[in-house]
């Protein structure tokens, strides 16, 4: 069987980078930046093992990287870093639309740890052992900051249901329909 090429991952790691960034534009120069890095190194990937891990490893560790640097210019500026809100289109179905802005605020909360590895796991599939070659941490470290980021992510999202009451009668009327 033949090895998937560096292009069949492109999407994945598209989508993993607009989750990571908020924005459709800086996702693709870190995607492109991951692709550039990989072609640049190729020689260090290693035939017969994960390319997607591999290349996923390096989109990390270059988002990664440029936290740190940001962060680092803002505390020389004395400015306080804010993460780019998503640029997305929702369709016209407005409670789906409040539940993913909803979905997206409470992710934005997550510490970028926990942001990382959820995304990872829940919207790319991976497993834990996967996640945990990608970020470069033990195993139970990945599966303790899944279990946190999740219940973080529960109490925001049932705080934030109480705080739409119409929404909330609107779902018990439809529950009561025969």
């Amino acid at each position: 069987m033949s090895q998937p090429a560096l292009s069949d991952h492109i999407t994945a790691l598209r989508r993993y980078a607009c989750a990571l960034l908020g924005n459709r534009a800086e996702a693709d120069d870190l995607v492109q930046e991951c692709l550039a890095r990989a072609l640049s190194r190729v020689h260090l990937w290693r035939p017969g093992t994960d390319l997607r891990a591999w290349l996923f490893t390096i989109l990390h560790n270059l988002h990664v990287n440029a936290l740190r640097s940001r962060q680092a210019h803002a505390a020389a500026e004395g400015l306080v870093y804010r993460g780019a809100q998503f640029g997305r289109t929702f369709p016209p179905d407005q409670d789906l639309r409040l539940e993913l802005r909803d979905l997206d605020r409470a992710l934005r909360q997550l510490p970028e740890e926990q942001r990382q590895v959820v995304l990872l796991i829940g919207m790319e599939g991976m497993s834990y052992e996967e996640a945990a070659a990608v970020v470069g941490v033990p195993i139970g470290t990945i599966m303790s900051r899944v279990a946190r980021g999740r219940e973080a992510l529960r109490r925001y999202m049932a705080r934030n249901d109480m705080a739409h009451p119409a929404v909330d009668q609107r779902r018990a009327a439809l529950h009561r329909v025969k």
